[in-house]
């Protein structure tokens, strides 16, 4: 069993596009962008002409049609330069598209598919709250039926592309509070009446991909606009966050990358009483650490996606790679800072960088303490309780 692609050749070629577009329009923008918070909308046209805007869209739907192979490669490539660009990417895949594709009606997906695909339009997806976070099946912004419409009223906050985007998939609540099946999920366009968007928030990492909170006062959507049946949107939720930790594990595992190859760089370059510091034990030993524990969750990432793509349950699998891949993230970027010494605490050298981005990879799509509640509940089945 192979947990890479069947065709190497074509994830070879894959990663070298990848790589050589991380490197030619992204490289020399990053700090500049990270300084500003500047979410740079022609960089994600430019990826929706290469498509990796589309990666797991079928062709039929101007997307590329490829798996998790190739998905979790091109987001490695792409964070291990900038995990704010990569972060972005694997929201719009992973959670709007991914929504629509999975749950969507034949018109909604043709109406909507192409545009996401090529990243004409950009994509948000709402599920966060000021109040319900983790306990995201407490959330109580309502859709309340009136006519052909539902009228929605409330807000999400931490929202990826809540300003830029063009088109939002939204859980609102239709039933009773924390019933699974009293949560609908929405298709939002920009620019529909009482639907607006707050200001950009300031981030400690992950500048440069654009975060912010929507508002629903008396927003009206029409009926075609729910996705699957009334009641199921927390369930397709779920569903979907399967895939999403997959992302994000691959987000980490570009980020650990990332920060692994400047201290290993580093290392080779840098001279402390007359010899290079990677031929202290101390560093050449927390390097050796660094790079066993990101091929070890790459090995996780990637039977993750390999399931995927063969339609398998991958809950646990899901759970366990986005925990550990996470966790090994900032491990790796803190140990990074540390081989760098002073330098790695200015923003002369990427080691920084690196640091600031992986914290939130623990934390966002489920933290580091609910991917461990998931586990815990999955392992348990296999004991018969």
């Amino acid at each position: 069993m192979t947990f890479y692609s069947e065709d190497e050749e074509q994830l070879r070629m894959i990663r070298t596009s990848a790589r050589d577009f991380a490197d030619t329009y992204i490289r020399p923008h990053v700090m500049d962008w990270d300084e500003s918070q500047h979410f740079p909308v022609d960089l994600f046209k430019k990826m929706g002409e290469y498509g990796f805007m589309g990666v797991l869209i079928p062709e039929q739907y101007n997307g590329v049609g490829l798996g998790y192979p190739e998905y979790i490669t091109i987001l490695e490539e792409i964070s291990e330069v900038c995990g704010s660009i990569g972060l972005s990417l694997a929201a719009h895949n992973s959670l709007c598209s991914n929504h629509i594709l999975s749950f969507a009606n034949e018109e909604q997906k043709s109406k909507y598919l192409p545009k996401l695909a090529t990243a004409e339009w950009i994509g948000a997806w709402g599920l966060t709250e000021t109040s319900s976070g983790s306990d995201a099946a407490s959330l109580t912004t309502t859709a309340v039926r009136e006519g052909d419409y539902w009228i929605l009223n409330g807000s999400k906050t931490f929202i990826t592309h809540a300003i830029s985007g063009d088109i939002t998939v939204v859980m609102a609540r239709t039933g009773e509070k924390r019933d699974n099946h009293g949560v609908t999920a929405f298709i939002i366009e920009k620019g529909t009446p009482g639907f607006t968007a707050g200001k950009k928030i300031n981030k400690l990492g992950m500048r440069a991909s654009e975060t912010a909170s929507l508002f629903f006062d008396h927003c009206r959507v029409h009926q075609d606009q729910v996705i699957g049946n009334v009641g199921e949107g927390f369930i397709q939720a779920l569903k979907l966050l399967d895939g999403g930790r997959i992302s994000i594990a691959a987000l980490s595992l570009g980020i650990a990358r990332g920060a692994y190859a400047c201290a290993l760089r580093y290392a080779n370059e840098r001279e402390q009483f007359n010899r290079k510091i990677y031929d202290f034990q101390d560093v050449s030993f927390k390097l050796a650490d660094m790079a066993t524990k990101i091929d070890a969750a790459e090995l996780l990432i990637r039977r993750a996606g390999y399931l995927k793509d063969a339609g398998e349950k991958v809950t646990k699998e899901s759970a366990m790679a986005k925990y550990y891949a996470s966790e090994v993230a900032v491990e790796v970027s803190n140990a990074s800072v540390q081989i760098h010494g002073g330098y790695g605490f200015t923003k002369d050298y990427p080691a920084e960088k690196y640091f600031r981005d992986a914290k939130l990879c623990t934390i966002g799509e489920g933290t580091s303490a609910i991917q461990k509640m998931v586990i815990a509940r999955e392992i348990r089945k296999d004991v018969g309780q």
